[in-house]
């Protein structure tokens, strides 16, 4: 087999490290799965168990490879990863979307990802320039909700509309004209939320492209973390106050 390099965004294949989040690629994505790595201080460990006998159902190869989890993990206790080879996907015309545009942050993204697939949302289009998505700490922190998402990334804000020009749009701006209850409560679906980046937001452009949403916020901070403004507006969205 070839030797494995450290991550980076050439390589066509990723790391998804941890027992949890590679047992739910396993669910969601076995044919992408190309090797089980195996830390021989976890061999007996529940998750790990499970791992390796569904890999065997799955002629997945494994191996022991203590170092290659220590390098990606950045941890000593990462008992279990996978190999997975990348793949591209298509967003669903007829569900809800969420753009994340130009998000730099992989703990963000992850965690916003973790918290659509929560809410429901499954259909995410991240804009460049933007975190890579199949980085291992990206992955991490979804908790393997990256897998059960369709997750497609746009050149521009621009591609991503061409693919879906009807939909309307509700971009979250720290001046949004109108407060989150209420345009929720309104909403009909397909629609698609968009945020932007966690240190600037969104162009103010983005106000003539659909409904601008505002979160309401106390005076004490300035913005919410951009993980947060994600999770409070799926779930707003996807819970209205009809």
């Amino acid at each position: 087999m070839p030797k494995l390099e450290p991550y980076s965004r050439k390589l066509d294949y990723s790391y998804q490290l941890g027992v949890f989040p590679s047992l739910m690629l396993l669910e969601a994505r076995p044919e992408c799965a190309q090797r089980l790595l195996l830390h021989p201080q976890g061999l007996e460990n529940e998750g790990v168990v499970k791992l390796r006998a569904r890999c065997a159902e799955l002629g997945v190869r494994e191996e022991l490879a203590e170092r290659v989890l220590r390098r990606e993990s950045k941890k000593d206790n990462c008992f279990a990863g996978l190999v997975f080879k990348k793949y591209d996907c298509d967003l669903a015309e007829d569900a809800n979307h969420a753009v994340l545009c130009q998000i730099s942050d992989a703990g963000n993204a992850g965690t916003a990802m973790r918290s659509l697939l929560g809410f429901g949302i499954r259909d995410l289009a991240v804009v460049k320039p933007c975190v890579d998505v199949f980085d291992p700490h990206v992955l991490r922190a979804s908790m393997g909700a990256f897998f059960k998402l369709r997750v497609r990334v746009y050149d521009t804000f621009e591609d991503y509309r061409a693919e879906h020009p009807t939909r309307p749009l509700y971009p979250f701006m720290l001046d949004g004209a109108r407060p989150l209850d209420d345009v929720a409560a309104e909403a009909e679906p397909p629609f698609s939320l968009v945020f932007g980046n966690e240190q600037t937001g969104l162009p103010a452009r983005f106000a003539d492209l659909g409904q601008s949403v505002l979160i309401p916020q106390s005076p004490e901070i300035d913005s919410l973390n951009l993980a947060v403004a994600v999770s409070v507006g799926a779930y707003a969205f996807t819970h209205p106050k009809r």
